[in-house]
């Protein structure tokens, strides 16, 4: 009983407070955005960084091993590049995608 009083409560709250609303919207967007599929053979230095632990200069390791070695056939050959340990690939692994 207590717990439908309050989800009730809860549920009146949000009723009445669209801008919450709003902003929680807003920001699960911003979420889907982060977690968009990244193709490594395509993908700019800015749109790299959105993989999580991509910084700049591992970023432009990224397209300067593309521009010397090709486009990536495997999203794992992504570890060959310097800096791209086990960890940051298997963060990113299902956000990468090679085309």
């Amino acid at each position: 009983m207590a717990r439908r009083i309050v989800t009730l409560t809860l549920l009146a709250a949000l009723a009445v407070s669209p801008a919450f609303a709003a902003e929680s919207r807003a920001s699960s967007a911003a979420v889907g955005q982060a977690r968009d599929k990244i193709n490594i053979n395509t993908a700019s230095p800015k749109e790299l960084q959105k993989l999580d632990g991509v910084g700049h200069a591992v970023a432009e390791r990224i397209v300067q091993y593309r521009e010397e070695h090709g486009p990536f056939k495997r999203g794992e050959d992504l570890r060959k590049v310097e800096g791209i340990g086990s960890g940051l690939w298997e963060r990113n692994r299902e956000r990468i995608v090679v085309k």
